[in-house]
């Protein structure tokens, strides 16, 4: 058996699968909290790393493509703070973090796991019931159905469609996307007869998000639908239709650059006020926007 324990979390490796748990340290994310343990059979893994540094480096695990719905529903997007493949590792455990990733390698070796893509999830994905609330509402997710309900900063147009309640079986595919920059992001579920011909701010079928602290909840929501939805990679015959081509997006009204970064600065005041931002939250996003203007 192989081990390192470090404050990000600790990794165990008995010969046929990784035992991989967050560590209680103030800087581990929620997202990795909230995923728990995770173990990850072998057959799953395509590598391992070690990457060393001055101050701190990291090990790192490489799965199989298509091995794990939250890594399929989040497309390579999820930082590196909350990647759960990843550890955090304190100079001095270097060859602890070497000894780890040789014993991994040699068994993969000897197993003869090959590194190409599966046409199955080998991981389960997070826990049921999941539940976030995050951006303009939350997202639910019981096994069979998808619950969405509006908040106070939702859209008066998509809050007078009123909660919705969507049947697994009408769902297509499920996206996440984290906002980067000026640039919100959301979770947003593919409906069957359902195109995609609006903004998330106005799809009744997504989650805004704003970029804030909580945000990345919204990827367990979508890790969750994700196992339960047809391998990317099987058949066409064993998925009930073919993901429709969504519809160009509707475009919102254009503005000058300028006045955006305003408003958008307005917003962040608005949103400090209502206690929905942090002082140091405020500040992180108000330096941002300043260095567009």
């Amino acid at each position: 058996m192989a081990e390192i324990i470090q404050k990000d979390g600790t990794w165990v490796f008995d010969g046929d699968a990784l035992r991989l748990t967050p560590g209680r340290d103030k800087n581990v994310s929620p997202l990795r909290r909230e995923l728990g343990e995770l173990t990850v059979p072998l057959r799953a893994l395509a590598g391992v790393s070690v990457e060393q540094g001055r101050r701190a480096g990291r090990l790192r695990l490489r799965l199989r493509d298509g091995a794990d719905p939250l890594l399929q529903a989040t497309g390579g997007r999820l930082t590196e703070a909350n990647d759960p493949y990843q550890l955090t590792v304190e100079p001095d455990r270097y060859g602890v973090a070497e000894y780890v990733a040789d014993e991994v390698r040699n068994a993969l070796l000897l197993d003869g796991v090959p590194p190409d893509p599966v046409a199955e999830y080998l991981l389960p994905g997070p826990a049921l019931p999941v539940s976030v609330s995050a951006g303009d509402g939350t997202a639910s997710f019981d096994g069979e159905r998808v619950r969405l309900e509006w908040n106070w900063k939702t859209e008066d147009a998509k809050a007078a469609t009123g909660p919705r309640t969507i049947p697994l079986a009408k769902i297509v595919g499920v996206e996440w996307q984290p906002a980067a920059g000026l640039e919100n992001g959301h979770v947003r579920f593919e409906v069957r007869g359902a195109p995609v011909t609006a903004p998330p701010k106005y799809d009744p079928n997504a989650v805004e998000l704003w970029g804030f602290k909580k945000d990345p909840l919204m990827a367990l929501v979508a890790a969750a639908v994700q196992a339960r939805l047809p391998h990317p990679s099987a058949p066409a015959a064993a998925q009930d239709t073919v993901r429709p081509k969504p519809a160009p997006l509707a475009k919102e009204p254009a503005e000058d650059d300028h006045d955006a970064l305003l408003r958008r600065l307005r917003e962040l005041g608005e949103l400090r006020r209502e206690g929905v931002l942090t002082d140091e939250e405020f500040a992180l996003a108000k330096q941002a926007v300043l260095k567009r203007m």
